[in-house]
């Protein structure tokens, strides 16, 4: 059974997935380091992390199996999950094969421009629609992926 692996640290969109989980019966493993550690009892599966820099990345990356779907904003982490997950933003951008040289690329240039001291505002706050764009993005998705299921059931 495929399962919802989020990269939890900055996530925004926690409910959206929740809900979406819910929704079409899904496993929802949040994977966050130790810093954003929760100590509230929920029903919510957290595994967590050492605080080193890619801890997160790596333990995604081990967790994730063919046909999960991966909720992260590292570029980096989504190039390396693409072979066997899909891989949403939390903005409800799927990652494609197709565009990741290219978003590698824009990644590291701008390292280059933050090693020079030239910093951008970074990424706008989530906003409604944001989070309403994540939802639906992601609920078409999953809902095209049992559709396709079913299909190929009927047809072996």
């Amino acid at each position: 059974m495929p399962k919802i692996i989020v990269d939890a640290d900055a996530c925004p969109v926690k409910a959206e997935i929740n809900q979406l989980a819910k929704e079409f019966q899904l496993e929802v493993l949040y994977v966050a380091s130790y810093n954003h550690f929760r100590s509230a009892v929920t029903d919510e599966t957290w595994i967590y992390v050492d605080t080193e820099k890619e801890s997160a990345d790596i333990r995604i990356v081990n967790l994730a199996q063919k046909g999960d779907l991966v909720v992260t904003q590292d570029i980096g982490l989504s190039s390396m999950l693409l072979a066997k997950c899909d891989v949403f933003s939390n903005r409800g951008e799927l990652y494609l094969e197709e565009r990741m040289t290219m978003m590698l690329e824009q990644r590291n240039d701008r390292r280059k421009e933050r090693k020079l001291g030239k910093y951008s505002k970074g990424p706008k706050a989530m906003t409604d629609q944001d989070r309403n764009r994540f939802y639906q993005n992601v609920h078409d998705f999953l809902e095209n992926k049992v559709e396709m299921t079913i299909k190929n059931e009927k047809d072996s």
